[in-house]
This record gives C-alpha cells, sequence and structure tokens, in this order.
C-alpha cells in the first residue's frame, strides 16, 4: 500500500482509508461486530492505516468497536474520530462549547482505547461558537498531549482560514467524488494554498458510482440515503448517465467503476486520501486495488471533459443537513 502525507502536517497514512461508520450507523441495521472487526483487521493485513469513525456514529457503538478492533495495532494505525455532534431526544445537535469538546474527548479516548486521538475533527461548524474558541480549547488538548492533530468536516473556507491561524489545520473532510466536485471552486485551492489535507468522504457517491444501484433500488428507514434527494427514483435514472460514463472506462481499463472512481479522486492531488466505508470484503479488496490503478494526464482530462457535460440531478442532502455545510 503505497502512503500519503496530509498536506504540511507530517502525518503520513495509507493512501486509502476506510470510514467505519456504516459498519454501525447510517445504512441500515448495524452489522455484526465480529464481523466488522474481522474486516478492519483484513484492512489492516492489507497495508490500510488510516481509520476514520465518529462519536455520533451509533451513537458510540462505531468508536467502541473501532477502538475494539484497532487496540492490537495501536502503533501501526491512525485513527480519526469527530466531535462536536450531540444527539437529543433523537435528533442531531450542534454543540462545540468547550466543555462539551473536553467531554467529548475523554469519551473518545476510554472508547478508542487510545492515550491520544490521533486526529480529532470539529464534525461540523457551530454557528454558536466562534472557531477561534474551539481551535483554542483543541490547542490546550493538544498541550495535555489528549489530541495529535486535528481538522474540520464541511466547513467552510473562511472558517478553515480562521482556524488555521490559532492552530494550524491538519486535514478536512468533506464529501467529494464525480458526483460532487464542488470542493474543486475553492476548497481545493484553499488547502493547497495553506498545506491542508483532504480527506473526501462518500467518494463513491454514497454508492451510487459502484453501478449496483438503479431506480428500482429502495432504502431501509435507518439508511440515511431514504431521505436524501439524490436517491429518489427520478434523479436515480438520471444520473445512470455517469454510471454508464464509469462502467466504460472501467472495461477498458479493466478495473471495477468504483476503482475507477477512487482512482478519480486519488488523481486529483498527492494530497488526498479518500475514505470509502464498506462491510464486505470484496469491496474492500476492490477499494485497495484502485490505488494501483493509474490514470493519465490524457485519460484524465479526456473524463474531466466529459464528466464537465453530466449535470447531476438531486440535492446532496436534505435540507437542513444542508444548511449545516460550508459555515
Amino acid at each position: 500500500m503505497q502512503t500519503r502525507t496530509l498536506g504540511k502536517s507530517g502525518l503520513e497514512v495509507s493512501a486509502m482509508g476506510l470510514g467505519c461508520m456504516g459498519m454501525s450507523h447510517g445504512y441500515g441495521p448495524a452489522s455484526d461486530k465480529k464481523q466488522m472487526i474481522s474486516l478492519i483487521h483484513a484492512a489492516v493485513d492489507r497495508g490500510v492505516t488510516f481509520f476514520d469513525t465518529a462519536e455520533v456514529y451509533g451513537p458510540y457503538v462505531n468508536e467502541e468497536l473501532v477502538g475494539e478492533a484497532l487496540t492490537p495495532f495501536k502503533d501501526q494505525v491512525v485513527i480519526a474520530t469527530k466531535f462536536g455532534i450531540q444527539m437529543v431526544e433523537g435528533k442531531q445537535v450542534l454543540d462545540s462549547k468547550p466543555d462539551r469538546i473536553r467531554q467529548s474527548v475523554e469519551g473518545s479516548l476510554k472508547r478508542l482505547n487510545v492515550e491520544a486521538i490521533d486526529l480529532y475533527y470539529q464534525h461540523r461548524v457551530d454557528p454558536t461558537v466562534p472557531i477561534e474558541e474551539v481551535a483554542g480549547t483543541v490547542q490546550n488538548l493538544v498541550q495535555e498531549g489528549k489530541i495529535k492533530h486535528w481538522g474540520l468536516s464541511e466547513a467552510g473556507v473562511q472558517t478553515i482560514r480562521r482556524a488555521h491561524a490559532v492552530l494550524p489545520v491538519t486535514a478536512i473532510q468533506s464529501e467529494y467524488s464525480m458526483m460532487w466536485r464542488n470542493p474543486e471552486e475553492e476548497l481545493l485551492p484553499t488547502l493547497e494554498e495553506l498545506g491542508i489535507g483532504f480527506v473526501p468522504f462518500s467518494p463513491l457517491g454514497k454508492g451510487f458510482l459502484t453501478g449496483t444501484i438503479d431506480k428500482n433500488a429502495t432504502f431501509a428507514n435507518s439508511d440515511f440515503r431514504s431521505i436524501v434527494p439524490r436517491f429518489k427514483p427520478e434523479n436515480i435514472e438520471a444520473n445512470q448517465v455517469l454510471v454508464d460514463l464509469v462502467k466504460k472506462i472501467a472495461v477498458a481499463k479493466n478495473a471495477t467503476p468504483a476503482q475507477i472512481a477512487l482512482a478519480w479522486v486519488l488523481a486529483q492531488k498527492p494530497w488526498i486520501v479518500p475514505i470509502p466505508g464498506t462491510r464486505k470484503m470484496e469491496r474492500l479488496e476492490q477499494n485497495i486495488g484502485s490505488t494501483d490503478i493509474v490514470l493519465s494526464s490524457e485519460e484524465l482530462s479526456d473524463l474531466n471533459e466529459a464528466l464537465s457535460k453530466i449535470e447531476i440531478s438531486g440535492d446532496r442532502y436534505p435540507t437542513d443537513y444542508a444548511n449545516r455545510v460550508g459555515k
């Protein structure tokens, strides 16, 4: 497995990470814990050193799963987790007050069974707490040896600049894929300028770019995609043109559509580390295999030109979720 460094931070991780959320949260009922621990171990065996979780996934149970699975490999892996979203009466509430951050870090340290969190993201920007105050709190936790690196998720570029001025930011995590290229406009240039790494989640468009979802697909109520406009039947059908393009390239490169989608993300910048999630061994191996696929500059240019002519139908978030990003 190749490695990449997240910006100027010196934090080196495998070129492909593993998003662990879906093992216990967000995509239907939780999977069997023993099977998921085996899958995480298989990822480590194949060279993956970067694992992503969050306090709110479950809540708590995903951190517990990741902590238990990775305890034997503590010195070999980098674990990222997140603070700033609490579940209150079944709803997600933003809370990045300093005392709440301190409570969160203590809980995460315990559940992950580590002495320090490798990479700690603010899960969403809390508009009621100045980002300088959040950064200052995290800075104190770094000085106390409880956090090694920090980042922000789905933050706007001005917030990133303000946070970075207080405490250098190691990585930004946001959605990025062939389906959602908005980060190319402002975010990627800002990260390049500041020397911050980029960790795209949903690099496979929440599964759409695998080519296995059509207009007849159904999603359980516990599957986040059941409320995502992009996954309404009419939008799924309209967006098949993108899948057809990816499938065509996959055939030519003797790869799967997912591998082409991931190889495309990897090819954008050397400081980008995607974190596709999966619960299946065959998907894990496919995703890891994408790091060996090289898209030439000509292939990338042709692909980007084709992508620019495709208009994606359907928003990536329902309104209440969309209102929390880019702050």
